[in-house]
């Protein structure tokens, strides 16, 4: 480990491509597996420059996509390390495309992956602390802190449930399915 702490900002990268039509759907949109691809290896490489270490994806936290992306618009990937643990790294990644005639930019997702640096044999290792020194880092850290806590919470209840049937017949009734007579 080269560094004992790292902002933010000496880790960031910024991916830039054209969207082309090997990458569309049957609706002539971009492929929303094409873009987690781009979110996992922009995630790789912002880990991976902040640990100076291979790093392996433990969990996709969260993917929101909010606007399709067209054929032809310029997609830009931005990665951004907002968490640190002993291991992991929580990677932010913003994805904006950009009508490239136009120049109309249009946020398309958010994704929040978690990476774990390896060793050349596989083993876990520590990676640098994150030096917070503005406002937003702050809040960043802060909420995946928090993020951490209500996804500990869930695990703890889906756990603790007993789905029987007979339990949740009653509810599952308000739902769009067809239940046994």
């Amino acid at each position: 480990m080269s560094a004992k702490f790292k902002t933010p900002e000496e880790s960031r990268v910024t991916l830039s491509m054209l969207m082309l039509p090997s990458h569309a759907n049957f609706s002539g949109k971009i492929h929303g597996g094409h873009i987690l691809s781009l979110v996992d290896q922009i995630a790789f490489a912002c880990a991976s420059k902040h640990s100076h270490n291979y790093c392996v994806t433990a969990s996709v936290d969260v993917v929101d996509f909010l606007a399709p992306i067209e054929v032809g618009e310029m997609v830009t990937l931005k990665a951004t390390v907002n968490y640190v643990g002993n291991t992991s790294m929580v990677i932010g990644i913003r994805v904006d495309a950009e009508d490239i005639k136009s120049g109309i930019s249009k946020h398309c997702n958010s994704s929040y992956v978690t990476m774990v640096a390896k060793d050349e044999n596989g083993k876990t290792v520590a990676v640098p602390g994150l030096k917070l020194t503005t406002e937003t880092h702050i809040r960043r850290f802060a909420r995946e802190i928090r993020r951490k806590s209500i996804k500990r919470e869930s695990a703890r209840e889906m756990k603790a449930t007993n789905f029987s049937a007979a339990e949740f017949v009653k509810q599952l009734k308000d739902y769009n399915v067809e239940l046994p007579s």
